[in-house]
């Protein structure tokens, strides 16, 4: 898979519980995705996901995910 691609992939994933369930990585907000952190993320690739959200949203690289959501 290129990185390109895990990247249109990472701009579409959502959130599969809790009180977020169902919005976009992107817009979870950056203290909830600290607390994950904090509090291990989960095995597998969501887990990756959430990580490399987190890293994105502390480096302000989040305008770079926006375009590549799908409408």
């Amino acid at each position: 898979m290129s990185q390109q691609h895990e990247l249109v992939e990472l701009a579409n994933a959502k959130m599969h519980y809790g009180k977020f369930k169902g919005k976009y990585l992107v817009h979870l907000p950056e203290p909830y995705l600290v607390w994950y952190k904090g509090k291990g993320f989960p095995a597998g690739k969501h887990g990756r996901q959430l990580e490399l959200m987190l890293e994105i949203k502390i480096n302000g690289l989040e305008d770079l995910i926006y375009p590549l959501i799908n409408k």
